[in-house]
């Protein structure tokens, strides 16, 4: 939290809904080879805002469509789950999917995934950011 924001999707813009907190940077944006962007990457990530709304987290961004993804989904299918590098720390998550990550790329002008942190995984340490 800073400033009274949370930061529900890591990198990004802030929210200060009542519910953030408990997803704050529950995802993150990550490259081809899985490793975490930043704003040091893309300075634009600043302008995707995410808000909190009737259980999705919708994502909105200049001269895109919003998107809404699902708050809280029981990631029980290995098949979506990944490893990310935050710095040189693994990260164990569920990729959002193709269309989630179709917007990224659309956004970002270049191939990018959402992925969510897994709820059993351990604790990140955020100082890649």
């Amino acid at each position: 939290m800073k400033n009274g924001q949370y930061f529900p999707i890591a990198a990004c813009a802030g929210c200060s809904h009542s519910d953030a907190a408990d997803y704050d940077k529950r995802w993150l944006i990550v490259d081809e080879s899985g490793r975490l962007v930043t704003q040091k990457d893309f300075p634009q990530l600043i302008e995707i805002v995410p808000s909190l709304s009737y259980g999705y987290l919708a994502i909105k961004a200049p001269g895109m469509l919003r998107m809404d993804i699902p708050l809280d989904v029981i990631e029980d299918d290995d098949s979506v789950r990944r490893v990310a590098l935050v710095g040189t720390h693994k990260v164990d998550v569920v990729d959002e999917g193709d269309l989630a990550a179709a917007w990224l790329a659309n956004y970002l002008k270049a191939p990018c995934r959402l992925m969510k942190v897994h709820p059993d995984a351990d604790a990140v340490d955020w100082t890649a950011l």
